[in-house]
């Protein structure tokens, strides 16, 4: 069977409950911290799939990680939901799942900058302003980070694609033409 089926069923499901309930967006919120939680500590994923590890203290681990309070209704029910089907260790999946789900119906771009050095506000302002222009009526989340081994320039990642203009990509392409 195909795992990817099961998280996107799920999240769907999810998502549908979600929006039902008025809750979709604090519930793309608290899956992005999950998200993000899993991202960071690959041991919260090993702990979901330890068959020692009781339900209830998984659910408590999914709901401290999350950030999730009582008036989450539909994160914790999701949660009973998931205990009771016996599919906690789906968790990561279905997490991933409801954020692209999410993004995709709301017209959301993950955009992720790395510059060769931070860069000013002013640079920072008018770079956004242009991806917001190539992104047209969608809106994005953005983020940005530095790394010195590009050498100047940057690097821009909308979702699943890359705009490529630092000085390390203009070497590397003169190096190949010379090769060839």
């Amino acid at each position: 069977m195909n795992e990817g089926l099961i998280p996107r069923r799920y999240a769907k499901a999810l998502y549908e409950v979600a929006v039902e309930r008025n809750q979709a967006e604090r519930l793309y919120r608290l899956m992005k911290c999950l998200e993000q939680q899993f991202e960071a500590s690959p041991a919260l994923e090993a702990t979901l799939a330890n068959p020692f590890v009781s339900e209830s203290d998984k659910i408590a681990l999914l709901r401290t990680a999350a950030g999730a309070i009582d008036a989450d209704t539909a994160y914790n029910d999701f949660l009973k939901l998931l205990a009771q089907n016996r599919r906690l260790d789906f968790a990561p999946g279905i997490c991933r799942a409801y954020t692209l789900l999410y993004r995709q119906t709301r017209d959301i771009y993950r955009v992720h900058v790395v510059s060769a050095a931070p860069l000013s506000q002013d640079q920072e302002t008018r770079l956004k302003k242009f991806i917001e222009s190539h992104l047209k009526e969608a809106s994005m989340e953005y983020s940005s980070a530095v790394d010195p081994q590009l050498i100047g320039g940057f690097v821009v990642n909308v979702d699943n694609e890359r705009l490529d203009a630092s000085v390390r990509q203009q070497l590397q392409q003169m190096r190949q033409h010379l090769i060839q």
